[in-house]
């Protein structure tokens, strides 16, 4: 996510069929039905999924990190106790697909959800003055927060799935949101229903991309990933085989990329196996990650640019050093 924040989508992009390649951050919001009353007090909750892989969630798993809210009038916190939510990893797939359904069901039920594209995760921790994976977060929750007071939503009790030291982010919360009351602690997406609602949306949001992956740098327009297992199991891990179509009936090629965190094996085996020497990696891998930068070092061609016209050409780029050597002193 760029500093100024990621762009609006009118649609959810994970409702549309097929749904598009993801190559930029984006925030969505849900409607607020006119029935509404946004002056009313309201509640809401956060929480995140995909933060810790090297494939797009991957801090090793691929697709995007997503940092979502959830929100309703506080007059309808009993009939959210209700209606089944929680620790998003703990529920099959089908039940977080039908809580995913109960927010059309349920009016006053509303959501966001800022998507961090691996791409542009890995850019920012890759600038020249880097911006973290902490920093990212944080500019995502603040972001979800400030865009629901902007929308004339009257936010007094705001949960949050603890984002490192708890007590500090929510002394840090409170100053920048005064006239909110904050809940920051571990667990909360089990201990608060608004909060597993938004594990809800989290969850699902970034389970539908990797289920549909879409590789914009494929041989063909058309090149997509679909998962072999399951995108969640139930059991809190994330099934990531992965066949992926290269073409229409033949060619199709099977590519088995694993949980996505560096310590599965069969990971290991796709990020060393896909790497290109030269290009490195497709955009659905995080190449600000040590387990990535460490293979691009051993395995990548190193590349030594010059100044003047070649630093114009690969303004925004990024140069992994490693093996080898090319000069780039001609590009224009």
């Amino acid at each position: 996510m760029s500093p100024a924040g990621p762009s609006t989508h009118p649609v959810d992009p994970v409702n549309l069929s097929p749904i598009p390649a993801l190559l930029d951050s984006y925030t969505f919001h849900s409607s607020l039905d006119d029935s509404l009353d946004k002056t009313e007090a309201w509640i809401m909750g956060i929480d995140e999924a995909g933060r810790g892989p090297v494939l797009g969630r991957m801090t090793d798993k691929p697709g995007p990190m997503v940092y979502a809210a959830a929100y309703c009038p506080l007059s309808f916190k009993s009939p959210l106790e209700d209606i089944g939510f929680d620790d998003s990893k703990a529920l099959s797939a089908d039940t977080r697909q039908a809580l995913w359904d109960a927010f059309d069901t349920h009016t006053p039920l509303c959501y966001s959800s800022a998507t961090l594209s691996p791409q542009s995760i890995s850019a920012n921790m890759l600038r020249r003055v880097p911006i973290n994976l902490n920093r990212q977060a944080e500019d995502a929750t603040v972001g979800l927060i400030q865009d629901a007071l902007d929308r004339g939503i009257n936010i007094k009790e705001c949960y949050v799935d603890a984002l490192g030291p708890a007590p500090q982010w929510q002394a840090r919360l409170s100053a920048m949101f005064p006239t909110i009351s904050f809940t920051v602690c571990p667990k909360a997406d089990s201990l608060f229903k608004i909060v597993g609602a938004a594990s809800i949306v989290a969850k699902v949001t970034r389970d539908r991309y990797i289920e549909h992956w879409v590789n914009p740098e494929g041989a063909c327009a058309g090149a997509s990933a679909t998962i072999k297992g399951n995108a969640g199991n139930g059991n809190g891990t994330d099934a990531m085989d992965v066949d992926e179509d290269q073409g229409q009936g033949q060619g199709q090629e099977e590519v088995i990329r694993g949980s996505g965190y560096p310590s599965d094996p069969r990971t290991q085996a796709f990020l060393k196996d896909s790497l290109d020497p030269v290009f490195g990696y497709k955009g659905i891998v995080r190449f600000s990650w040590a387990t990535v930068k460490v293979l691009l070092d051993k395995q990548g061609v190193e590349c030594k640019w010059c100044d003047g016209r070649c630093r114009a050409a690969i303004r925004g780029g990024v140069v992994q050093r490693g093996r080898g050597q090319c000069e780039a002193q001609d590009v224009a």
